[in-house]
Formats: structure tokens, C-alpha cells, sequence
């Protein structure tokens, strides 16, 4: 990534565009894909917790997330949605299909592990 573009995503993302690169980095970015064309993200986070994200509709299920994007508006992304549109443009997120049962189970997951 030239000089540039790294001063210019830093200067919007601010500390959450370095971590979001790691995360790129350390090919933490796979997008989950069913036959019917549904498409989440997981994201493998620094902590070792895997992260489900929707480009789609810019929604990551972790908590800085929820805290500062959502409740207090202090970030426009988490750094795991900036690593999903990073890896995107980059070509470096992995792929991986799974049955139409198995993504909503992926989906239905993260909604157990919320409420």
C-alpha cells in the first residue's frame, strides 16, 4: 500500500486503520458465501474472537462496534469492517462456500451470543 493512501486512511480511520491492515496483514478476513449468493464476512479479531460483518449493511457484531460507531458515534467503522473493505479491494480475503444451513447457523450464532 503506498505511503499516501496509508497517511490518508489513517488520517480518517485514525488508530483503526493500522489494526484493520494487520488484520489484512494476517489474511484474518474470510468471506463466507452460500449457493444462493447470501454473503457474510468473519473476521478473526486481534483477541482471537471470531467477528461476523455485514458490508452490505456496514454492521460488525463486535463490541467496539456497537460502543463507538453505534452508541456514541465517535468512529465511522470498526476496524473489522475496515479490514473487510480493505482485504476486498486488495483481493486478499479468503473464500469459503458453505451449505444454505450452515450460514444460518453462522448467523444464527452470533445472535445467541448477543441476546
Amino acid at each position: 500500500v503506498p505511503d499516501n493512501l496509508l497517511l490518508g486512511l489513517k488520517f480518517i480511520f485514525g488508530p483503526s486503520a493500522v489494526s484493520a491492515l494487520d488484520l489484512v496483514d494476517h489474511r484474518s478476513v474470510t468471506r463466507v458465501m452460500s449457493p444462493s449468493g447470501r454473503t457474510a464476512y468473519q473476521v478473526l479479531g486481534s483477541s482471537g474472537k471470531l467477528y461476523t460483518c455485514y458490508s452490505s449493511c456496514h454492521f460488525c457484531t463486535c463490541p467496539a462496534f456497537g460502543f463507538t460507531v453505534l452508541q456514541k458515534s465517535e468512529s465511522l467503522l470498526c476496524k473489522h469492517i475496515l479490514a473487510v473493505y480493505l482485504s476486498q479491494a486488495m483481493g486478499a480475503c479468503q473464500e469459503l462456500t458453505v451449505s444454505e444451513e450452515q450460514l444460518t447457523s453462522i448467523l444464527l450464532a452470533e445472535e445467541e451470543d448477543e441476546g
